[in-house]
């Protein structure tokens, strides 16, 4: 038995992201975010153009994608209503949001130089991804909504996460990512069975 019904948005569940820029004048921006999904070496994100993340990322063409863990929740809160841009844009007045320059202090995380960008990382996350802007779309049109391709330069992985004997591999028993279910917090309950779809040493896709 199936029902048709008009859900208000479609998050099925994907990870949530700390994105960190730089602003104009240098300082970092930090902000969370959950449209995101992956292919090969490649990320897209979807955001709101009127947000400072969206305007850091089409001046500085990079980026950190920094991927929290469950354990992350109370800091990812924390930066939930807050927005780099000054003023605060009406729309998201009107939603609560406060300007706020320091927002890794209010997180309480702690930013760390990246290797081949501008960004810092977040020391607090076990993964960093220093990302390039490929192409920006616009979604949805008419909106306010972009689509941007990020391509990932460098990879930094918490030596805890690696899979036994292998180098270059993380072993997704060890890894719990922090994933926005229909706008709720959820991590992963556990390996339900193993995968003939996309297998650890197999090809990356599926025909």
């Amino acid at each position: 038995m199936h029902t048709v019904i008009e859900p208000k948005i479609l998050y099925f569940g994907t990870s949530v992201v700390l994105i960190s820029t730089l602003n104009e004048n240098g300082t970092p921006n930090l902000a969370p975010m959950s449209s995101a999904w992956w292919l090969n070496q490649s990320c897209m994100l979807g955001m709101g153009s009127r947000s400072q993340t969206v305007q850091n990322l089409l001046r500085e063409q990079q980026c950190v994608l920094n991927l929290p863990s469950i354990d992350l929740v109370p800091s990812v809160e924390k930066l939930t209503l807050l927005t780099g841009r000054n003023p605060v844009p009406e729309s998201k007045a009107k939603l609560g949001y406060q300007h706020e320059a320091n927002k890794f202090g209010i997180a309480g995380l702690t930013p760390m130089s990246s290797h081949l960008v501008r960004a810092p990382r977040v020391a607090e996350c076990p993964i960093h991804l220093e990302a390039t802007i490929e192409k920006v779309h616009s979604f949805e049109e008419p909106g306010s909504l972009v689509a941007i391709e990020a391509r990932i330069i460098r990879v930094h992985v918490d030596d805890a996460l690696l899979m036994d004997g292998y180098a270059n591999y993380i072993d997704p028993a060890k890894w719990n990512p922090m994933i926005m279910n229909f706008c709720e917090y959820f991590g992963l309950a556990g390996q339900l069975s193993t995968s003939r779809l996309a297998p650890v040493f197999g090809p990356a896709s599926s025909d």
